[in-house]
C-alpha cells in the first residue's frame, strides 16, 4: 500500500490524509474535477449537476488530478488505497466509478465487488449509464442465484469492468472464466 485516505462521513471542510496532515476541501464542478467529455455528457443527462462532498473529495485523488495545475491533465496515475465513509445515497458509487471508467482502457480491467446481488446489479447499471458514450467499454455483472453459463459467455466476449459478488467471482476464477491478471483497479463496495 502506497498510501491511504480515510474520508469523513459528513460534509468535510478538511480532508485528513494518511500521514495525519489536513487539506482544505472545496466543492468543484464535475468538469473541474477532470472528468472527460463522454462521462460529463452522460452524467449531465442523468441529472447530476454538482459533485457531492464525497465525490469532490475522491474523484480528483483517483484521477491523479488533486495536485495538478490543470485538472484535465492528471499529475500521475494514483497508486494508493482510498477509504471513503459516507451515508447511503451520498454518491459513493459515482465517486469510485467515474474515475474507474475514465482510467480503464481496452487492455486492462477493473473489478468491483459488492456483497449482494441487488447491489451488484445496481452498480453495474450505474456504471453502464455513466459510460454510455464511451465506445467499446463493457461492464458485466456476475452474481449467484442465476445461471453461470451466460455470465461466462459475457466474460468471454470481453469486458473492461466486472461487477461481482464474492462467491460468484471466486467460482468464475476457479473455472478460468474470470482472469484478473490485467486488473488495475479493485473497488470493495459496502466493505464494512
Amino acid at each position: 500500500m502506497v498510501g491511504r485516505r480515510c474520508l469523513p462521513n459528513k460534509s468535510p471542510t478538511l480532508i485528513r490524509k494518511h500521514d495525519n496532515t489536513q487539506t482544505p476541501f472545496h466543492l468543484k464542478t464535475f468538469a473541474e474535477l477532470g472528468l472527460k467529455e463522454q462521462i460529463l455528457n452522460a452524467i449531465t443527462e442523468i441529472g447530476y449537476e454538482q459533485p457531492t462532498p464525497v465525490q469532490a473529495a475522491v474523484i480528483p485523488v483517483l484521477l491523479g488530478t488533486e495536485n495538478a495545475d490543470d485538472a484535465a491533465t492528471p499529475a500521475s496515475i494514483p497508486t494508493q488505497d482510498i477509504i471513503a465513509l459516507a451515508q447511503t445515497g451520498t454518491g459513493k458509487t459515482a465517486a469510485y466509478g467515474l474515475p474507474v471508467l475514465q482510467n480503464v482502457n481496452a487492455d486492462d480491467r477493473s473489478t468491483q465487488i459488492s456483497p449482494t446481488r441487488e447491489l451488484c446489479l445496481q452498480i453495474a447499471d450505474d456504471l453502464k449509464d455513466y459510460s454510455r458514450y464511451i465506445d467499446g467499454l463493457h461492464v458485466v455483472a456476475v452474481y449467484g442465484g442465476t445461471g453461470i453459463e451466460s455470465q461466462i459467455r459475457q466474460l468471454r466476449k470481453g469486458c473492461q469492468i466486472i461487477v461481482a459478488t464474492p462467491g460468484r467471482l471466486i467460482d468464475l476464477i476457479h473455472r478460468g472464466a474470470a482472469r484478473l491478471e490485467a486488473v488495475r483497479h479493485v473497488v470493495l463496495d459496502e466493505a464494512d
